[in-house]
This record gives C-alpha cells, structure tokens and sequence, in this order.
C-alpha cells in the first residue's frame, strides 16, 4: 500500500475473556487481546496503513500493548493507568460462532490528555462509544477542524440524549448495524413518536441488481430513511454491516451499494472481532483512496473498499478470538 497517511483511533483496549458452551457452564476459557479501539487499529495496521492507537490501560495490560506492537500499531500515546485494572469484555460464544459480551471499562474512563490526539498528525480519525462521551466528542471535533476523515462506529450505542447531541455535519462516515440503525431512527423522533421507527413496516424496494431478501431490503429502507432525515447530517457516507449476508452502503449522492459477504471456506469459528475487522479494512481502504486528500467517494471506488472489508470479515470468523483473527492484506484471495 502507498503512503497514505496516518489513521489515528481513539478507543478502548482490553482482553477479551471468552467463555463457549452454555450461559452456565462453559465447555473452555481462553484470555485474548481486544477491544473496539484495539481490535479496529490492528485491522488497520494488518490492512498495510499506518495507524496510531490513544487509550489507556492498567498496569495489568502490558501483553496486550505488546501484541499491538508487534502487528505494527503505534501505541506511544497509550497511558499505563495504576487506579484501574485494564478493562475486560467477557465473551460467551455458541458452538455457531455467535457471541454474547459483557464490558467492563475500568481504565478505558481513566483521563487521556486531550494534547494525547492534538499532538497526533493524522488524516482519518476512527472512534466507537467504549471511552468516556466527552472524549470522542473533543477528538471529532479536533479533527474536523484539521480536515481529517472522520469515521465513526457507534458501538456499544450512545443513549438518546447523546444521539441527540452529537455533532453529525462533523462526521464523514458512519459504520452501523440494522439494530443501530434504528436506534438512531427512534431517538431522532419526537418523544410522542418514539417508536415510529420500530412500527413502520418496510415498504421501500431495493434495487433489481440486488438480492430479494428481507433482511437486505429492510436495511436498505432504514438507511435510506436515516438519510433523510433532517435530523441527520445529508453529507455522512452511510455503511450498514448485514453479517451473513454482506454489506449496504448509501453514499450522500443518494447512490446505494450492495456487497454480499464472502464464501467461506470452512465453518465460523468466531464473529467476536468480524465487525472491528470490517472496520478497520473499511479505514484502510479510505486511507488509500485519500492518499491525495480528501475526496467524494465514487460509487466504483466505494464498492471496491467494501469487497475488501467484506473479504477480510469472512476469513476473521473463521478463525477464533478478536485481534488474532483478523487476517493480513496479502491472506486475502483479491490481492494473493
């Protein structure tokens, strides 16, 4: 990959305990590294882009900063915190793959000097929602003020109020499920309609070149609503992550996309780090295309990220953990 600046993320990290088998009693236990911000900077870092990491961490965390070194994310501004443990995602995960997660933040609410992210050079910024609100709300604003590419993956979901209150014309791109979709849906409505959103059946239809499925035809609908929306800001690029089914995106053309997900080549293992993969390869793939700058995404450039980003997601379930299943650019088949 060309040079093609610097992704700064502004996120949690943590190791992820993972419990398979049943809610009760567990079949095995394994101590993993993880984290939003941890996992998406070392997909950015796998996908061949340069990438620095701002968090904290307890002095219990030094394997996991060290894991993070060594696949090549810049962790210099990470703090070492000694009043609070490194926080921790416990994990149960079905013999299918799927998981359930229980966060505690511990020192990803420790205070980071905001010097940590205006010292920082970058030209993409990616954040989440496992920090404390007002962190990610001072580094967006920073960086919309530089002219970086904004990014943001609003998970776990803020509440309402924080919705409500977060500055959309700052953002660039946003990174969603169909859940969070319509949260975002429901808390742009007035109180007596908040759950307008849930109750309006799908109506829209998707485009003829695209599958006839329930599931991709309902988050085309929700996107296309969320964009017009006069609550929400017309200029955010729009992605929506299907899981099995692949990925939509409405860009601010109007102009809507859809890629299916990759054919795996064994069982899923694990879709834990499947998301933060996707991400981070989605932050990569930008990183490229504004390698000069800072452009409006053509409806080519844009689908050809997603196929990656899709790609890179379908060898990461079949493999288990978070930040050790995410595979380097030169495992996936497009560019092997």
């Amino acid at each position: 990959m060309p040079n093609t600046g610097r992704c700064l993320v502004r996120g949690s990290i943590m190791p992820t305990i993972v419990q398979p088998g049943e809610t009760l009693s567990s079949t095995h236990y394994e101590r993993r590294s993880g984290g939003k911000g941890a996992n998406q900077a070392v997909a950015v870092a796998k996908a061949g882009a340069s990438v620095t990491l701002i968090g904290a961490i307890g002095s219990d965390g030094d394997w996991v900063l060290n894991g993070l070194k060594q696949v090549g994310v810049d962790v210099g501004p990470v703090i070492v915190t000694h009043d609070e443990p490194t926080g921790r995602a416990i994990i149960q995960l079905t013999p299918e793959g799927e998981n359930c997660i229980i966060l505690h933040r511990g020192a990803n609410y420790a205070t980071v000097s905001s010097d940590s992210v205006t010292s920082t050079t970058f030209s993409h910024l990616l954040i989440q929602n496992e920090i404390p609100f007002s962190s990610t709300l001072a580094a967006l604003a920073h960086a919309h003020q530089i002219g970086a590419t904004t990014l943001f993956n609003p998970s776990p979901m803020p509440n309402i109020q924080q919705l409500r209150e977060l500055p959309w014309d700052e953002l660039d791109w946003l990174i969603v499920n169909q859940g969070e979709v319509l949260t975002l849906l429901k808390a742009f409505q007035s109180d007596r309609n908040i759950n307008t959103a849930e109750r309006e059946p799908v109506t829209l239809e998707t485009p003829a070149t695209w599958p006839s499925h329930p599931e991709i035809k309902a988050a085309y609908s929700l996107l296309r609503r969320l964009h017009e929306h006069p609550a929400f800001s017309p200029r955010i690029n729009l992605v929506c992550t299907l899981g099995g089914l692949g990925a939509t995106a409405l860009l601010p053309s109007g102009e809507a996309l859809y890629v299916p997900a990759a054919t795996l080549s064994g069982p899923v293992k694990d879709t834990t780090g499947a998301g933060d993969c996707f991400t981070g390869y989605l932050v990569a793939g930008l990183m490229e295309a504004e390698s000069g700058g800072k452009v409006k995404m053509s409806r080519e450039v844009a689908e050809k990220i997603l196929q990656t980003a899709v790609e890179a997601a379908g060898v990461c379930v079949q493999r288990a953990g978070a930040t050790e299943s995410i595979p380097y650019r030169r495992e996936l088949q497009s560019v092997a």
